[in-house]
């Protein structure tokens, strides 16, 4: 996400009930679960936190619900956002965060044992294999890559924007939507094993190792 785009995401996070929209190039409005990201876990979070073993990496960790949850458990954890919004609550939280993009130099490479890409973050800069083959390169010997897919078959590179419910739009960006077949390609190109795939009421997950 560019600049203009991260200041209507941070509005958002201030005001938890705000109905930011991802607006594709083609018109479709879809939805950003904003509310949730800043409450609580779910029970599908819960199993998901449940398959994590530390140190974790927590990708596009947002306003921090699983990066604090893992750290109030005792499991050594680390958020990487974009947001300079969305690390502040981590960090006040009592937990850590780093502002910072995936693709830049990060702390413990290679030394991961649980790279997090949670709320259809494998979606970010719109090229799943390369993203993948970016988190392979973060995880330990033995480390694991848990990935929630988007609901359904689906398997779509957009340009996007956000677009707050008052009209305005940040500047477009590249992403990706993929269902579990598409993560599953996605990791085939990769090099990576799939190591399990779950769901969890209308949410749906993967396990992937090098």
């Amino acid at each position: 996400m560019m600049a203009g785009a991260i200041s209507l995401y941070e509005e958002a996070l201030h005001d938890q009930a705000c109905a930011l929209t991802l607006r594709t190039e083609d018109g479709r409005g879809l939805p950003l679960q904003i509310p949730r990201w800043c409450g609580p876990p779910d029970t599908a979070d819960e199993e998901l936190l449940g398959r994590c073993r530390g140190p974790v990496l927590d990708v596009g960790c947002g306003p921090g619900r699983l990066t604090i949850a893992l750290t109030g458990r005792g499991i050594p954890a680390l958020g990487v956002d974009i947001s300079r919004a969305a690390v502040a609550l981590v960090r006040q939280a009592g937990a850590h965060a780093v502002h910072r993009s995936v693709f830049d130099p990060l702390p413990g490479q290679g030394s991961w044992a649980t790279v997090l890409l949670a709320d259809e973050n494998i979606g970010i800069g719109g090229r799943p294999a390369r993203l993948l083959r970016r988190c392979a390169q973060l995880l330990a010997p033995g480390g694991r890559i848990l990935i929630e897919a988007e609901p359904g078959d689906i398997d779509e590179r957009v340009i996007a924007s956000l677009e707050h419910p008052d009209g305005r739009r940040g500047p477009v960006f590249p992403w990706a939507r993929l269902g579990t077949a598409a993560v599953l390609r996605a990791a085939e190109t990769a090099g990576l094993d799939v190591v399990e795939q779950w769901t969890n009421a209308d949410r749906a997950f993967v396990c992937l190792a090098r």
